[in-house]
């Protein structure tokens, strides 16, 4: 994250290149309705400025103030369609001492314009408490939809889109980490994860033990100039990310579900999955993970890892 300006600072005034109710677009100055009182919950482009909304950009216009997760971030959307409004800045470590004046400018009338640095506010980010003690206190609470991370990743991954989970960030440290890929294991829905570029080989080693050989994607630098897109199987992709392949920017993972019938997995898959886990963990672990994503009984799952495990040493896999 960011860093942002000291905690209780006051709201930046941005120079006045429109007015209030006003912003350009695609060279046109043009203005917008006033907002009614209340909080609004406005998402903002995840990389490309362009795929803001027309709502949004009037919402941001006319709001009394803007709530940001760093100024100098908001800053550069609002010059590129000159919109000047005051912004606040509301983050997780100053959440505690902004809330309680965001509330009141709330109390006040006001129409408080809630951001993140990109994408959806309240998705991995800050926001929750203040919609809740916004509701609460009777405000009325208004949410201004448009681009996200995980579904941008979902809708190209190419994997199952019918259901799906959102995770957002593992725990960095591997034993937490692990031990909640275990949970993750059995839920019958692709998954979606946020990672950073420095964590990432670390968790799609983890992932391909715990998980399995599951299709995943990886995606990097959504809607920028440098967009990539990997596809392959969780060991596939560790292998690629521990040997060079770029770890710059921001990362969203997507991962096949578990199969859907666990009764009739067979045995050629579950030996699959075996292969895959024991390559990279102990063969307790191998067995925990295969055991979650399978379905089929732990004594069997380990019954049938001994065998592999033989077979590896004997040199016959």
């Amino acid at each position: 994250m960011s860093k942002s300006r000291p905690i209780g600072e006051k709201a930046s005034e941005e120079p006045q290149a429109a007015g209030r109710g006003r912003y350009t677009l695609f060279g046109e100055d043009r203005g917008c309705p006033s907002l009614a009182p209340g909080l609004y919950i406005v998402a903002t482009p995840i990389g490309h400025l362009a795929d803001i909304s027309l709502r949004a950009l009037e919402t941001l216009a006319a709001a009394d103030l803007i709530a940001c997760e760093d100024t100098r971030v908001t800053s550069k959307l609002l010059a590129r369609y000159a919109i000047a409004r005051p912004l606040l800045p509301y983050h997780e470590h100053n959440a505690s001492v902004m809330r309680p004046r965001l509330l009141t400018e709330l109390q006040a009338g006001r129409a408080v314009a809630l951001v993140s640095d990109a994408g959806t506010p309240l998705i991995s980010d800050p926001g929750y408490r203040l919609v809740r003690e916004a509701q609460a206190a009777g405000h009325k609470v208004t949410a201004i939809p448009g681009p996200s991370a995980a579904l941008a990743a979902l809708v190209i991954s190419g994997l199952p889109t019918d259901r799906f989970f959102f995770e957002g960030f593992l725990p960095p440290r591997e034993a937490a980490r692990r031990s909640r890929i275990a949970d993750l294991a059995a839920i019958p829905a692709t998954l979606i994860l946020f990672e950073t570029g420095p964590r990432l080989p670390a968790a799609l080693r983890d992932l391909s033990a715990g998980l399995g050989a599951r299709e995943a994607a990886v995606c990097r630098e959504l809607t920028k100039l440098h967009e990539e897109v990997r596809r392959g199987d969780l060991a596939r992709l560790a292998h690629d990310y521990t040997q060079g392949a770029e770890m710059r920017g921001e990362f969203v993972i997507v991962i096949a579900p578990p199969p859907e019938q666990a009764g009739l997995v067979g045995q050629e898959q579950i030996d699959e999955l075996l292969r895959s886990a024991l390559s990279n963990a102990s063969l307790k672990d191998a067995v925990e993970a295969v055991t979650a994503a399978s379905g089929q009984p732990r004594r069997l799952i380990y019954q049938r890892a001994l065998a592999l495990s033989k077979e590896r040493a004997d040199g016959r896999d």
